[in-house]
């Protein structure tokens, strides 16, 4: 797909690597935080945390995710293999994971912000819960994409990605929390289709081949992952 094998590695990671590499740190983060404080205090550390990372998710993938500097081909080549191509090839299932170069620099950098702002002891549970939402938003969409849920959750959760994917991709920007796309006004239409040629249009004129995201075929339709 790249010309580069280092660009193509790159961006493929099996969906294994993030819990292999983030749940010791997230059981080691919580564990100490909880012996630093009151179980309350944790608790509720915790679940904002969580909290936290499903607003993160939506802004994330909605404003960096789906910038595309049209004016800009370098511009538009990173914005292809940070999240254009996983709109390409949307089953690939060596593309539907963070890769650790972005996730360990972006979770340290995050981190961070967290420990100036709550402090040592608070920012353990707090950064633990935002890592475990994390990660759950990292198997949630290696699920959705690539097995058949058999929850009705699990079911109502693809159906809005793959609104995002083959619908709309203007739209349904939460995958794990899409409750978000209610508040900000984001959330997909449950009928119709917007054709690709018209997002394309809608997002911007003249857009350079290198980033171009509609060569996925009327047949990748939102019952087609296996």
């Amino acid at each position: 797909m790249f010309e580069s094998p280092w660009l193509d590695r790159f961006t493929r990671v099996h969906p294994s690597v993030p819990p292999i590499i983030f749940t010791p740190i997230i059981l080691v983060m919580v564990i100490a935080g909880f012996g630093r404080q009151s179980t309350l205090q944790a608790v509720l550390l915790l679940i904002a945390g969580y909290v936290f990372w499903t607003l993160f998710e939506y802004w994330l993938h909605r404003v960096v995710f789906h910038f595309e500097p049209y004016n800009s081909q370098i511009g538009m080549r990173l914005h292809w293999m940070i999240h254009g191509v996983h709109h390409d090839h949307p089953n690939d299932p060596l593309r539907l994971v963070m890769p650790p170069s972005v996730s360990l620099p972006l979770g340290a950098a995050v981190l961070s912000v967290f420990w100036l702002i709550l402090g040592w002891n608070a920012a353990l549970v707090f950064g633990g819960g935002f890592l475990a939402g994390y990660l759950a938003y990292d198997m949630l969409h290696y699920h959705v994409h690539h097995h058949t849920p058999r929850t009705a959750v699990g079911h109502k959760l693809r159906e809005l990605h793959m609104r995002h994917h083959f619908q709309d991709d203007e739209t349904g920007f939460g995958i794990s929390a899409p409750y978000w796309d209610n508040v900000f006004g984001t959330a997909t239409s449950r009928t119709g289709n917007r054709p690709l040629s018209e997002q394309r249009a809608a997002r911007a004129s003249g857009a350079p081949p290198v980033a171009s995201r509609g060569k996925h075929g009327p047949t990748d339709t939102a019952s087609g992952a296996t």
